[in-house]
C-alpha cells in the first residue's frame, strides 16, 4: 500500500456557452495525503480563445493556500508562468511572461489570503471552504483573496491579483451530474471590486468533504460549467 497518498480522484469539467455549445473543458487530479493537504492538477482549455492553462495548487491541511504553478499559452504561443508561494505574512510570485520579461512580486497583507483562484473550475469550487457552514445560509466577507489573473478567463498573466469578495451560502439541493445524484451545496461569489462593478454573481454547486465542483453559472460570459466525470476516492 502507497502511504504517501491516502486518496485520489481525477475527472472531467466542460465548459458550455448558451449561443455556441462546448467550448472547451478542464481536466483534472487530485491528490489527498493523510493530514489532509491537497494538491490540484489541472489542464484547461478554452477552444474558443485559444487558450490553454496548466496548473498545479497545492493547500494546507486547514484548506489555506500553499503553493501554486501557473503556466498560459494562448494562440499557440507562450504567455507567461509564474510561482506562487504563500505565508502567513502574505503572497510572493516569480514570474516570466511574453510582454514583461521576468517579474518577482511581494504583496505583504498581513496574513495569508483566505482563498486562491488560479482559475480552474476545480479549485474555483475550494472557495467554499472559506465559508462558516456554522453559522447557516447567509454572506461572509473574503478579505484578502489572491489571484493569478484579473480576467474573467484569467487569461493575464499569470501574476498576483488582489481582491476582495463576499461569499453567499443559499442552501442545500438535489443535482444530478456526471452520472450521480448529489447533496449540494448552493454559494454565491459577489466581487467587491470597483474594476469588476459589471461582474455579475458567480453561482457554484459543490458537494462533500472535499467541496467537488459540481457546476458554475456565470451571466458575465453566458456559460455554464459542469462536471461530467468523476472517478477515484472523492467524498
Amino acid at each position: 500500500m502507497n502511504m504517501a497518498l491516502a486518496r485520489n480522484y481525477h475527472g472531467l469539467i466542460r465548459y458550455i456557452h448558451d449561443r455556441d455549445g462546448e467550448r472547451g473543458h478542464e481536466r483534472f487530479h487530485v491528490s489527498v495525503q493523510p493530514d489532509g493537504a491537497r494538491t490540484l492538477q489541472a489542464h484547461c482549455e478554452m477552444d474558443d480563445e485559444e487558450l490553454l492553462r496548466d496548473v498545479s495548487y497545492s493547500l494546507d491541511q486547514h484548506w489555506r493556500p500553499h503553493d501554486a504553478y501557473v503556466r498560459l499559452v494562448r494562440h499557440g504561443q507562450f504567455q507567461g508562468s509564474a510561482s506562487f508561494r504563500f505565508d502567513d505574512r502574505g503572497v510572493q510570485c516569480d514570474a516570466f511572461t511574453r510582454t514583461q520579461g521576468s517579474v518577482r512580486q511581494r504583496r505583504d497583507l498581513g496574513c495569508r489570503p483566505l482563498v486562491f483562484a488560479p482559475h480552474p473550475l476545480q479549485s474555483d469550487g475550494w472557495q467554499a471552504s472559506a465559508y462558516d457552514f456554522r453559522r447557516g445560509p447567509g454572506r461572509q466577507r473574503l478579505d484578502p483573496c489572491a489571484n493569478s489573473s484579473s480576467q474573467p478567463d484569467g487569461g493575464s498573466g499569470p501574476l498576483i491579483g488582489i481582491v476582495h469578495k463576499d461569499l453567499e451560502y443559499v442552501g442545500d439541493e438535489t443535482l444530478v451530474v456526471a452520472g450521480r445524484t448529489w447533496q449540494a451545496r448552493h454559494m454565491r461569489i459577489h466581487p467587491l471590486m470597483a474594476s469588476m462593478s459589471h461582474w455579475t454573481p458567480l453561482e457554484f454547486w459543490v458537494a462533500g468533504e472535499d467541496f467537488q465542483f459540481l457546476r458554475m453559472r456565470w451571466d458575465l460570459l453566458h456559460s455554464t460549467y459542469e462536471l461530467s466525470e468523476i472517478s477515484g476516492n472523492c467524498r
